[in-house]
């Protein structure tokens, strides 16, 4: 069992997905390393994600943890396939994990939903948008690092367009709509691809206006990434310092609320594009 060179979020996702397994039933590692005939030594580092696990292994362990979820199992399995030359990778070198984090995350997910308060959604943002937002970073970015995120930002939005596309949901806060942000011809632009967007099958896009006061969520920023089984989902919250990923039950289940009761005050898709387009041809 050779260790690891690059960890990614999948990895170690599967890793504390197995440390919660074994907690679960109970047993500590040397206990867990004992019935699966391995050395503590092995066991944590396969939970630490520093080593692969077989299919083989993975199943071992789920009787020995008393799992009999299969789908839960199996999505495991598929969480432990190592996959060479995914896109992201070729920002390895030139951005931070937690971005390259985000794009994994994302292009296996099955749903996505968002919920914005300040900024258009990442992944409905135009080139020019995105930007410049990211001139006004501080630190300050050079112009090559800009020029890399907006890039990394582009090519994650390739899951809403090629092949089997992904459903996703953005609630928006009219507060983003409203920030003039690159200056009235970026924003009439980028109002209008919301426009487009919005007209697909698979995206919904839903405004909280400004008439709701407050609401749940307010001031929030945050990403669902549905899994392929529920007890793999993930939030990616929007931090200063980059995304954050949190994935433990109860987090799950606070977000997921917090979407629907968002989604409760939101106007519906349709109203959503009437309030989009009027505010497009006030510019």
């Amino acid at each position: 069992m050779a260790p690891r060179t690059a960890t990614t979020a999948r990895r170690l996702r599967l890793g504390t997905e197995l440390r919660r397994l074994r907690e679960r039933a109970g047993l500590t590692v040397t206990e867990g390393a004992r019935q699966l005939g391995v050395s503590q030594a092995q066991l944590s580092n396969i939970e630490a994600s520093r080593f692969g696990v077989s299919p083989d292994r993975l199943r071992a362990l789920a009787r020995i943890y008393r799992c009999s979820d299969t789908s839960y199992v199996e999505a495991l399995i598929e969480l432990a396939t190592e996959r060479k030359g995914n896109w992201w990778e070729t920002f390895r070198e030139v951005l931070p994990a937690g971005l390259l984090d985000l794009a994994e995350v994302e292009h296996h997910a099955v749903r996505l939903r968002a919920a914005n308060t300040a900024h258009i959604p990442g992944l409905l943002q135009i080139a020019d948008h995105a930007r410049a937002i990211y001139e006004q970073a501080v630190p300050e970015f050079s112009r090559r690092e800009i020029e890399h995120r907006v890039s990394h930002r582009l090519q994650r939005q390739a899951l809403l367009e090629e092949g089997t596309p992904v459903p996703y949901q953005a609630l928006i806060h009219e507060a983003a709509l409203r920030v003039p942000v690159g200056g009235p011809p970026v924003v009439k632009r980028q109002l209008n691809h919301l426009l487009t967007q919005s007209e697909r099958a698979h995206i919904t896009i839903q405004v909280i206006p400004f008439a709701i006061g407050a609401h749940p969520g307010s001031g929030q920023t945050f990403l669902y990434i549905h899994g392929t089984v529920p007890r793999l989902d993930t939030v990616s919250l929007d931090q200063s310092h980059g995304p954050a990923q949190v994935d433990a039950e109860a987090e799950l289940d606070t977000y997921r609320n917090l979407l629907n009761r968002m989604e409760s005050v939101a106007l519906p898709p349709e109203r959503s594009r009437d309030f989009i387009h009027s505010l497009s041809t006030e510019l």
